[in-house]
């Protein structure tokens, strides 16, 4: 395989053989119905933003990236297709140039685009859904080196969406777009959460997007909400949000005190790609070197799981860059994080000190289990703790199994993650 193959924040390296780059999705297909004949396993690798060993095989990896990057709108139907391994800033740049926008954004534009939504990645908004939610239509390879399109309305559609990874690579997805708009970015600073937590609704509902960031150093304050507004919304945003001040400088979530790489904020207004995000395309995204996890509960479960993370505040602390708190809306896919539930995503970025973060994720997740906690399929948790209540998490959780076995019958993408889960 050459140099050592790592992911994004270098917590791991993975196990393939080898690592093909092929250049178009015939030579994918060919590289992957070979590899499958072989008995040789597959997983498909995109922008390596993962924290754990879903995209790990000890076969061949299959990088998305060398296939041309495709982006075709059609204004008719509102939709754009792409290529999956284009990142969203770039998808992003193209549709703002032709006046078009993606409904959300994640707080990174870095991240490949298929990779994104197989993860059920989100971004933030009390009525926009996850990224998977905007997906129109698919199109992937599978073992038998088949191409497969799937729209919305198709029986398989639902289940194949957050695929992670198991049906096969996806090489195209059709988005969902909308006429482009502009964003103003607010700080709020020292916020009381004993006060957000007894109307959650009115700050998280604020504006078109919040975030809410912790440091957990202080239980009783949110650090930071950061407050998105689209700007041909009626009114400004208050010069006060439940007693905390404006911030009168670009702040960074992260604690770094050079705010550069994070996108533009004091209710400047600028263009959706340019706001949505937390931090910018041309910059080294969040700290680098950093580890994830994140656990999503249903909306109405949220205040109560809030609180039992501020019980572990004293051990969080110390390990934390910021734990930040987004909302997103219900949808249909059977392995979303929003699957039948508006959704509250419970986010970590930690230092990396993988042994004690990994048992400090294992305690919140044993903690935030009795909210019906979902984790984030591409960050760090504890997979066989989990496991035993993925089928009481996700209703079509046998569906997707069945689904998986028709795609993938020799188990070719079947990986140790997804055999610790069951799948």
């Amino acid at each position: 395989m050459g140099a050592e193959q790592r992911n994004w924040a270098g917590n791991l390296a993975y196990g393939a053989e080898r690592v093909a780059t092929p250049g178009s999705v015939d030579e994918l297909a060919d590289e992957v119905r070979a590899a499958a004949d072989a008995g040789t396993g597959i997983r498909a690798l995109g922008t390596r933003h993962c924290f754990n060993r879903i995209a790990d095989t000890d076969g061949l990896l299959v990088s998305t990236a060398g296939l041309p990057a495709e982006v075709a709108i059609d204004a008719e139907r509102r939709v754009v297709r792409t290529s999956g391994g284009i990142r969203y800033g770039d998808l992003g740049s193209q549709l703002q140039h032709t006046g078009w926008a993606l409904p959300n954004l994640a707080s990174l534009p870095h991240i490949s685009v298929a990779g994104a939504i197989a993860t059920g990645t989100h971004g933030s908004g009390d009525r926009v859904g996850t990224l998977s939610s905007a997906v129109a239509g698919l199109e992937l390879v599978t073992a038998a080196g088949e191409r497969v399109l799937l729209r919305r309305g198709d029986p398989d559609f639902a289940g194949a969406v957050v695929g992670i990874g198991a049906l096969g690579v996806v090489t195209h997805v059709e988005l969902d777009i909308v006429p482009t708009f502009d964003i103003a970015q607010t700080v709020y600073q020292r916020v009381p959460l004993d006060a957000v937590l007894a109307d959650l609704d009115a700050v998280t509902g604020a504006g078109y997007s919040v975030s809410m960031f912790f440091t957990w150093r202080d239980p009783d304050a949110v650090d930071q909400v950061w407050l998105k507004r689209r700007a041909d919304a009626s009114g400004q945003a208050p010069d006060e949000l439940l007693g905390a001040r404006q911030a009168t400088v670009k702040v960074d979530p992260l604690g770094n005190p050079d705010a550069e790489h994070c996108t533009d904020q004091l209710g400047v207004p600028g263009a959706w790609l340019d706001r949505l995000p937390h931090f910018r395309l041309g910059f080294t995204p969040s700290r680098g070197e950093e580890l994830q996890a994140e656990f999503l509960v249903p909306r109405r479960n949220a205040v109560a799981a809030i609180e039992v993370v501020r019980t572990h505040a004293a051990a969080i602390a110390p390990l934390l860059f910021a734990s930040e708190v987004r909302t997103m809306a219900a949808d249909d896919l059977w392995l979303s994080p929003a699957a039948g539930t508006d959704a509250v995503g419970i986010h970590f970025t930690f230092r990396q000190e993988q042994p004690a973060v990994d048992a400090l994720v294992h305690e919140l997740g044993e903690a935030l289990a009795p909210f019906d906690a979902r984790p984030h399929w591409g960050k760090l948790f504890d997979v066989d703790s989990a496991a035993p209540r993925m089928a009481e998490l996700y209703p079509h959780w046998g569906d997707f199994a069945a689904l998986r076995e028709r795609y993938d019958p020799s188990g070719a993408f079947r990986n140790d993650f997804l055999a610790r889960l069951g799948l």
